[in-house]
């Protein structure tokens, strides 16, 4: 039974720890118990959270500095589980005062009057985080606080005293993580405001020679290329924030691939979905080739969005195709990445020469490196020779994103050894028609890729003729097909 009176919580003796001790007492307990820091963040073990465990025994403010998308936001409120399940504070105090220490004046009367019998309330850890998205419209008044002429009136108070007082968001984090999101976005004269809390623990609210020793841990997160664009962190706030930790994108296709399994919504209860591992691994490649892409503005970065975003529009397309051909499966081929360029073309900033090719026709690009960097190496072993021979003879296939799994499974019989070649890409023994459609997808995409075959927007697949003897009018002629392609229709052609 929790202490509901001030004498009853004297009586219980808990004990009194700042925030920060808290926080460090807490993580010291993960640690000892092998407990995991930040569940569900992925790729950070060895390099991200060291850092920021070092700054938490520290009792360090700190700061996340990455690009888009490296879950700086998913870090800083993962940070509520380090504090206490619940924590007492006066009840109707806007600044949560400690019973047993307050510093706001109204608490101070209240208790002079009441005594032992002043009752408490108790503060869960989710309440106590408050987070702000910095922009360049908040005020000193919105941050730390301002005299509220209309409390004064209404009370019978003079302005000058301290009870007219209207508190800001940093007051009323207090005994609390406080977090400010995309910290350069700040107005410079705002930062000037965070000075005190950082280095003495305390704000002053304007016009008052009051001070509030405050009891917050403060968190940042920010863009370094923000330093040089929409504004910078001003030297001597950085100079009191404890520690900077840098994040960073997935370092392998494998963590990304975790990542993205982990966030994307792929369940979608109609029907069962099954994505193959090879639809995943270029899903997640077209990040990687994005990031190292001279087309691509690496400042700005490639949010691990992109790939979540892209595998939820391709199960989509193939939950529009199983549903409209009564299929029981919902399997996502790598035809359907092409569908899901809408969500792809928005989340990638482009430089002057990717200006100019234009978004739709640099994501075509990176779809193809990916299923290229994810098929050459899955099939390096197995012999296509047989499939690009047929092609070769004057083989043609017309084929599209909405074909059922039957008619693509039929159309691939006529062609020399593509049903065995498909079975490379991992098809259990004794495969569902869908599963076995879309390997039968990955490897004429994968040829398609590797130009050993040829797309075009008929339908039609055909075999692939050297650019290098293509007529000019000709080759002009297959880049412009390939510019106003469908993403649900392809043709290769000679």
């Amino acid at each position: 039974m929790l202490p509901s009176t001030l004498g009853d919580l004297r009586t219980a003796g808990l004990p009194r720890r700042s925030v920060k001790d808290e926080v460090r007492d807490n993580l010291i307990r993960k640690l000892q118990a092998g407990d995991s820091i930040f569940p569900g963040i992925v790729g950070y073990d060895d390099t991200v959270v060291p850092q920021i465990v070092n700054a938490i025994l520290s009792r360090h403010n700190f700061i996340l500095l990455g690009l888009r998308g490296q879950a700086k936001s998913r870090i800083l409120r993962a940070l509520t589980s380090l504090l206490d399940e619940q924590v007492p504070v006066m009840p109707g105090c806007e600044i949560h005062d400690d019973p047993l220490a307050p510093i706001c004046a109204a608490c101070r009367s209240r208790i002079a009057l009441e005594g032992d019998a002043t009752p408490i309330a108790w503060r869960p850890r989710e309440a106590r985080y408050v987070e702000k998205l910095a922009t360049p419209d908040v005020t000193i008044a919105d941050m730390i606080g301002d005299i509220d002429p209309i409390k004064a009136a209404r009370a019978g108070l003079h302005l000058s005293d301290e009870m007219t007082m209207h508190y800001g968001l940093l007051p009323r984090a207090n005994r609390g993580l406080f977090a400010i999101n995309e910290l350069p976005d700040l107005a410079g004269r705002i930062q000037v405001g965070l000075f005190n809390i950082l280095q003495e623990g305390d704000v002053q609210i304007k016009g008052y020679p009051v001070r509030l020793p405050l009891d917050v841990m403060m968190v940042f997160s920010a863009n370094p290329e923000d330093y040089t664009a929409r504004g910078k962190i001003i030297t001597p706030l950085k100079d009191r924030i404890g520690s900077e930790v840098r994040t960073h994108y997935p370092r392998t296709r494998a963590e990304g691939v975790e990542i993205t399994s982990q966030e994307a919504w792929v369940s979608r209860g109609a029907l069962p979905v099954e994505v193959p591992p090879y639809v995943r691994d270029v899903v997640e490649e077209i990040a990687f080739q994005a990031r190292g892409d001279q087309k691509v503005d690496r400042r700005s970065g490639v949010s691990q969005r992109l790939p979540i975003t892209v595998l939820e529009n391709a199960v989509s397309n193939a939950e529009r195709r199983a549903l409209a051909a009564g299929e029981s499966v919902v399997v996502p081929r790598v035809t359907d990445i092409y569908a899901a360029l809408p969500s792809l073309t928005g989340k990638i900033e482009l430089e002057y020469e990717g200006e100019l090719r234009g978004a739709e026709q640099v994501a075509r690009e990176l779809v193809r490196g990916a299923v290229a960097a994810v098929f050459d190496p899955a099939f390096a072993s197995v012999d296509t020779r047989s499939i690009v021979e047929w092609f070769e003879m004057g083989g043609e296939l017309d084929m599209s994103d909405m074909a059922p799994a039957s008619d693509v499974i039929a159309s691939a019989k006529g062609v020399q050894g593509l049903t065995d070649a498909a079975h490379h890409a991992g098809l259990p023994k004794r495969p569902a028609a869908p599963l076995t459609a879309a390997a039968i997808d990955f490897v004429l995409e994968g040829l398609c890729a590797l130009k050993r075959i040829s797309r075009a927007e008929s339908g039609k697949l055909t075999a692939a003729e050297p650019r290098r003897k293509r007529a000019p009018e000709r080759a002009a002629e297959l880049f412009d097909e390939e510019e106003l392609m469908p993403p649900g229709r392809k043709k290769y052609y000679n």
